[in-house]
């Protein structure tokens, strides 16, 4: 490989740049990684201990994320404050189709885990900053030309300008920056009209460890449970689609009244709403970039794909989409070629393509199917979630898909790696 200042400079060191640095960290130690991320960062700002936040945002982890987090040594730390969810319950309001999903029925501990993102993030700190990784901190990457040692890249730090040569530039910095469009990439856009709301909120009964996936007339809604991982608590996440309209209305009233509002749309199964806390809302649109890499370039995560996060399938697949590059950088480092290689990079996109490609798939056709009012259409999803009970192999696949493990599990085995799952203890098999 030519000289450069690094080999791979990843763009963003948020859940998905800080979790792609230190898998590299382990499973290809050779390669010299830096990550630039525009807040500071220090040991000493680390807190030595974590006190979970009413207020935090969250993130559900399917079960497949949990066994690559395994892999890279994490899971032990991350799964002190990280609740299961162990059954999941699909139905569609004012009807009678409903679905249920029990980790027992598949020989498992959880279907998947609902985690605090700050707790994530500090326990994807507290381990890079342990491995060799070279921080610029704060630093944002403000645009990128080709070099003759692969890429030139400029940072900006305040008012302070500076470059650094690097093979390869992941791009790990979400959708919003507007560094994706400035190195060309042209993103497909396609609104839902519709607003998320999330903001954690509190029940009269417990969750018992059961996530919820409400369709109703005026949309989709999410309940992913909370608290402690072995007594279930009160306390769940939540995901609210409203219009531009309802979201204005919502946002106006009192907790009171928007603990009413919530009771109406989504009903008692979990008994009366005693508390709604800090909502954050943003509209939602899915995103794609059908040629997410470019030699010396590849996008990641959500400046590659933003999903509707009714699913709770973003983040479990951009993990994936990681795994899968990190992969290709490891057998590229192994053969002394260059990470920033057009044919390995266009060889990640060829392995990761079919899982986004089914994963968006799967997540905007729930949006659309429960979208539409019509009678014949509601009784035919009716009767569709009533056929998944009924139809083993029809529920498997659904369960599969839930689980973030029905597509290719990219190959990161390495000696260095501090933990080692068993692969055969998906309960679901994988060539079923």
């Amino acid at each position: 490989m030519k000289h450069s200042d690094t080999d791979v400079i990843i763009a963003g060191g948020g859940l998905a740049g800080a979790t792609l640095a230190l898998a590299l960290a382990r499973v290809a130690p050779a390669l010299r990684v830096t990550v630039a991320e525009t807040f500071p960062l220090s040991a000493d700002a680390l807190p030595e201990s974590y006190q979970p936040s009413y207020d935090a945002r969250s993130t559900a982890l399917a079960w497949g994320s949990r066994l690559i987090f395994e892999e890279l040594g994490l899971w032990s730390r991350l799964s002190e404050h990280a609740t299961p969810i162990r059954q999941i319950h699909v139905s569609d309001r004012g009807h009678f189709g409903a679905t249920r999903l029990n980790a027992k029925e598949y020989q498992q501990q959880a279907l998947g885990y609902v985690v605090d993102n700050r707790w994530m993030g500090l326990c994807l700190m507290r381990e890079l900053l342990s491995t060799d990784t070279q921080w610029r901190a704060p630093a944002e990457v403000v645009d990128m030309k080709s070099s003759e040692q692969g890429v030139n890249v400029t940072l900006k730090s305040g008012d302070e300008i500076s470059r650094i040569t690097a093979q390869c530039l992941i791009v790990a910095d979400g959708g919003r920056s507007g560094l994706r469009e400035k190195l060309g990439f042209q993103p497909s856009h396609h609104s839902y009209d519709q607003n998320a709301l999330v903001a954690n909120v509190s029940t009269s009964e417990s969750h018992e460890f059961t996530a919820f996936e409400r369709f109703t007339e005026a949309g989709p809604m999410a309940m992913l449970p909370q608290g402690s991982p072995s007594h279930a608590s009160h306390q769940s996440a939540l995901v609210w689609t409203l219009s531009d309209e309802e979201l204005e209305a919502v946002l106006a009233m009192s907790d009171s009244n928007k603990c009413q509002r919530l009771q109406n749309r989504f009903g008692w199964r979990l008994g009366r709403f005693t508390k709604i806390g800090e909502c954050n809302h943003y509209p939602l649109t899915l995103t794609t970039v059908d040629e997410p890499v470019r030699p010396g370039v590849a996008l990641v995560g959500n400046a590659a794909h933003a999903l509707h996060p009714v699913a709770g399938q973003g983040f479990n697949l951009a993990l994936r989409g990681l795994m899968t590059l990190v992969e290709q950088f490891r057998l590229a480092a192994e053969q002394g070629r260059s990470p920033g290689d057009f044919q390995i990079l266009r060889r990640y996109h060829e392995l990761h393509r079919p899982d986004w490609q089914q994963t968006v798939k799967f997540s905007d056709s729930l949006i659309r199917i429960f979208g539409q009012t019509p009678a014949p259409v509601t009784a035919a999803r009716d009767a569709g979630l009533v056929g998944l009970d009924l139809l083993p192999g029809a529920k498997r696949l659904f369960a599969r898909n839930a689980m973030g493990i029905g597509g290719r599990r990219a190959v990161i085995n390495h000696p260095g790696l501090n933990e080692q799952p068993d692969r055969h203890q998906h309960g679901i098999s994988e060539h079923e």
